[in-house]
Order: structure tokens, then sequence, then C-alpha cells
């Protein structure tokens, strides 16, 4: 009877949060087209950015994939052409383990294309252990925060040349446990996969403030989303085959399809509404409150000014 009782009371929860989650998702209703547009998706050869990639695609952009598979790439970007009929889709190698990878990446990027209008800095994962890159930074906080922070750096003078244009950055709700301890940026004291990730999405909506105030008078906006939970690629790392598989079987039927999850990367990238929009925070399409900490301009400032010693940039010299 107790056994039944459990099967019954989970069953019914589960239900109520497949319901819930249909009726509040956020889905992007603007037509408005891409043609003439680039765009950059990083990540974007799988899950909600390879949706994301797709649907920009669709409008008419010329869509660049950064990144690091070249055979996963290259599969998305024959995915999309063929599922579009849009054959100005390409790919750009871009490892955000290295910082030099990041570098070539952004300097091809200056040299090859006359103009950039939206940059979506999808590419995240979670799991990469407790070891430091070439350059000396925590793997997943270099990954998932310090990479596309200076990715997004190199890239801005070419966005400024093409305002109007838009930086989507993707965070997520997680960032509401995420931790700022200057003492512990780079992961030296304390660590677990669960609050890298989160203070990586703390800090990316951290830059998102920042570089608002920044970027003010340029034509250049940039805004932070929080997708929806969805199973996506970013539990590969998982090592367990059976865990992997049932968390992402379990996370498909409850939440939201990788589809229903880039929606509001796609609202903030295409949406006229939305175009001098800038250092806000976004979930189903709709402005949302991020965590008190995500709106301390002091703490973002300071954040800033500790990001660029880490990578080694200067935003002055943009």
């Amino acid at each position: 009877m107790v056994l039944w009782t459990l099967v019954l009371v989970t069953t019914v929860f589960v239900g109520l949060v497949k319901v819930y989650q249909k009726l509040t998702c956020g889905f992007c209703k603007s037509s408005a087209h891409m043609v003439g547009k680039v765009v950059i998706v990083t990540g974007g050869n799988c899950g909600l950015g390879l949706e994301t990639a797709k649907d920009l695609a669709n409008r008419g952009a010329r869509v660049i994939l950064a990144c690091r598979s070249v055979a996963k790439a290259n599969a998305a970007v024959e995915k999309i052409t063929k599922e579009t009929g849009n054959t100005d889709v390409h790919f750009r190698q871009l490892d955000l383990t290295s910082l030099r990878s990041v570098r070539e990446f952004c300097a091809k990027i200056v040299k090859t294309e006359k103009r950039l209008d939206v940059l979506i800095n999808n590419a995240g994962a979670g799991g990469l252990g407790n070891h430091v890159t070439s350059d000396g930074i925590h793997v997943g906080m270099q990954v998932n925060y310090f990479a596309p922070f200076l990715l997004t750096c190199l890239l801005v003078p070419l966005m400024k040349s093409s305002a109007p244009c838009r930086i989507v950055n993707v965070s997520s709700m997680i960032h509401k446990y995420g931790e700022l301890d200057f003492e512990n940026l780079n992961m030296e004291k304390y660590w677990s996969d669960y609050l890298v990730y989160a203070n990586s999405k703390l800090f990316l909506n951290l830059m998102t403030l920042e570089l608002s105030d920044r970027l003010k008078g340029t034509g250049v906006t940039v805004n932070a989303l929080h997708p929806g939970v969805s199973a996506t690629n970013i539990f590969r790392n998982i090592p367990s085959d059976f865990l992997r598989k049932i968390i992402e079987k379990g996370i498909s039927f409850m939440f939201k399809s990788p589809w229903e999850a880039s929606q509001t990367a796609i609202y903030l990238a295409v949406a006229p509404e939305l175009r001098e929009v800038t250092g806000k925070y976004f979930v189903d399409c709709w402005e949302s409150k991020p965590s008190k900490l995500s709106l301390d301009k002091e703490q973002a400032k300071r954040l800033w000014d500790e990001s660029e010693r880490l990578v080694k940039y200067s935003f002055s010299d943009s």
C-alpha cells in the first residue's frame, strides 16, 4: 500500500511539473528576418545552441558556429543547411579551454568578417573536474566564464562598428547559488562541480551588468538569460553512461526540450522591441529579476577588473 501511494504521489508530482513547464514556457513570437546579419553562436553544434543557430539561419542570417569538435560542428552545419536551405552557415574552431584559441578565433573573425551583429555566448559545460588549463585558470571557470569574457571583449570593436547589434549571454537560475569570493575566483581555496557552474553563471550576470554600462551610447546591447532546465549536452561529462542517460531521460520528460530552451536566446537576438534594452536578465522571453548580487554594480566592476587580470587583457584597449 505504501509503495503504491509513493508511486501515485510521484506520478502526480511529475505530471504537475510537466504541466507547469508547458504553461509557463515562453516562445519567441517575433518574425523578424536576419538577412544581411552575421551571428556567432558558441557551442552551436548541439542542444539549445544548435536550435538557436538553426532558427537564426532560417531567418536568413550568416551563421558561424564556434565549436571545439570539427566532426560535430561539420555535422551541425550540414544539418542546419539541409533543414533551412541557408547555405551561409559555417564553422570556426574554438576551444574555450585555451585562451590562445580564443584569441586566434577572434583574430580570424575580425580579418574575415566585415560585421558582427549578434554574439551568443551559449557554450558551457559541467563536470569538467578540478584542474587548471595551460592558462593557469580552473578549467570549469575558464570554459564557462573567463574564456567567454575574453571572447566578448575581443569582438566588441567589430560589434561597435556594426551597431546596432547584440550580445546574448546564456546564464542560468543556478546563479542564485553562486558565491563571489574574490579570494576564490579561480577555485584556489575550495571547489565543487556545482559551485563552479553556479559561480560561472553568476559571473556572467555581473559581466552583463558591467559591460552594459561600458557600452552605453555605442549601439551594442548585452543581456543575459535563463533558458530553463533542458536535457542538453551539458551533462556529457557525467562519467556513468547509465546515470547520464537516466538524468537526461528524466529531464527530457519533465522539463524543456532543447527547442523550447532556445526560445529566450532567440528572442533576445531578434526581437525589434529589445533594440535598446541592455543589462537585463530574461526568463521565458520576459524580463525577470536575477539575484540581488547580480545587480551589485560595485561588485560587477571589481569582478571585471579581476577578470581582465586573469585573462591578461585590458578592455580600455578595445
